[in-house]
């Protein structure tokens, strides 16, 4: 096999080439003595512009490749990779494997996902959008960005930058039942941050715009004024007494919420012990109209994929059923520790989709009434084994569905299985930008450590 693979600039010529090297592969582990293979090959190019106060900081170019290799031995595993595709760098990488694979422990539960869960439906999902973008181009976009948004107000005297970015990859993961999946994508982005002062001092504040195809952006000087908005909006914050109130979530933070969520029902965390969720499933953790339901065939979508990291078909499957936990999420060896069954999410989750009860935005904050609206979280203060939760906040106090004021360095605390049964509203106001899509998300009350 040439090392000059290439590029993903013609999908299907470097698919054929990837599945002609992956087949290669899989027939010397065979040689070697594997009873089962995997393998996953990808091809990845890219190009990210930054700018700072009209000025370019860096363009970089990026071209990789890599491929990962794994053998079974039986129950006894081994696993190599490189980013060299030459052959002789290749038949090093499956000696390696195999190596480590006749001196590894034997593991019940190791082995390729069972074959008949293989994927055979592969839905036409859009991902192949490609941008002829090139840096200057770029550079234009970054500049024209913080521009716009600086000439919003005096004030913005400064800038932590502007970014845009450009990737394509195409992807072969294949392995000794016969699988061969074959995926393309592209994924293009542009953000800008923005520093604003007065005589209380500095904030910053950002925003972004990303997507699979160009034309789903929004424009740069939509960007930049936006991020304009957003840091003049924060100036002269206040303080707030310490207290309980309802608590509010925008779009972009109320995902998070979501994610403490799919990190305790994840197989890794389950079967190591290390959840507030063991045993959940069938418990009623939401309101109940509360449902999130995953949905791995949106056309565009940020998570969309027709198989998992395993070969193993992905379908339409609720995660929570009128607020009740009705699954895990599992590959197929946390599934085989578990005594359960792959749930298709080996490498992850594939667009979550957060049934809403509330109205858009403004209609959020009338329900939130007198409260806190959380548009950012800081720090790492969230234990999944007990779930308790509490982090750094800034937003703004909202009176009479109104808000009154910028808040900052203020703490929110609470237990997650509480939080969870305290959601209040989801609202329309959904965010699309990542695999979780959700509204803002109203919680009743939560502690609110002020001054």
């Amino acid at each position: 096999m040439s090392a000059e693979l290439s590029q993903p600039t013609s999908p299907e010529r470097s698919l054929d080439e990837l599945a002609n090297l992956a087949s290669d592969v899989l027939a010397r582990c065979r040689k070697l003595g594997a009873t089962q293979a995997e393998v996953s090959l990808n091809l990845d190019a890219g190009l990210n512009v930054n700018v700072r106060m009209g000025e370019v900081e860096t363009v970089e170019h990026t071209r990789d490749r890599g491929v990962a290799i794994s053998v079974y031995f039986g129950k006894r595993k081994g696993s190599a990779s490189t980013a060299d595709v030459r052959a002789e760098s290749i038949a090093t990488t499956i000696e390696q494997a195999c190596a480590i694979a006749r001196y590894t422990e034997e593991d019940p539960c190791s082995g390729l996902a069972d074959a008949e869960r293989m994927a055979t439906f592969f839905p036409e999902l859009d991902q192949w959008h490609p941008w002829a973008l090139d840096a200057a181009h770029a550079i234009e976009l970054g500049i024209a960005a913080e521009a716009a948004g600086r000439a919003l107000d005096p004030r913005l005297h400064n800038s932590d930058g502007a970014s845009v970015s450009t990737g394509s990859s195409v992807a072969v993961y294949a392995n000794s039942h016969g699988f061969f999946g074959r995926e393309s994508a592209t994924r293009h982005s542009l953000s800008c941050s923005l520093l604003g002062e007065d005589d209380k001092g500095m904030q910053r504040d950002y925003w972004y715009t990303t997507g699979v195809a160009a034309e789903d952006l929004e424009s740069a000087e939509a960007v930049g004024r936006r991020a304009g908005e957003r840091t003049l909006a924060r100036l002269s914050p206040r303080k707030i007494p310490t207290q309980e109130c309802a608590v509010l979530f925008v779009p972009e933070v109320a995902r998070s919420l979501v994610g403490h969520l799919v990190g305790a029902v994840s197989g890794g965390a389950l079967y190591r012990k290390a959840s507030f969720l063991l045993d959940s499933v069938g418990q009623t953790l939401f309101p109940t109209w509360f449902n999130i339901l995953e949905q791995p065939h949106i056309k565009r979508g940020a998570g969309s994929s027709a198989f998992d990291a395993e070969g193993v078909a992905t379908i339409d499957r609720e995660l929570v059923r009128d607020g009740v936990l009705a699954r895990y999420i599992l590959g197929s060896y946390s599934a085989r520790k578990l005594g359960l069954a792959s749930t298709g999410n080996a490498g992850g989750i594939h667009n979550l989709v957060l049934s809403a009860n509330g109205g858009g935005f403004a209609d959020m904050l009338k329900q939130l009434g007198t409260g806190f609206l959380v548009t950012e979280l800081m720090g790492q203060g969230v234990n999944t084994v007990t779930g308790d939760y509490s982090r750094g906040a800034a937003g703004f106090w909202v009176e009479n569905g109104v808000i009154a004021f910028p808040v900052d360095e203020v703490t929110i605390a609470g237990n997650l299985r509480e939080m969870f049964k305290r959601i209040v509203a989801v609202g329309s106001d959904i965010d699309t930008r990542g695999s979780i899509r959700c509204g803002s998300i109203l919680l009743e009350k939560m502690m609110v450590a002020g001054s």
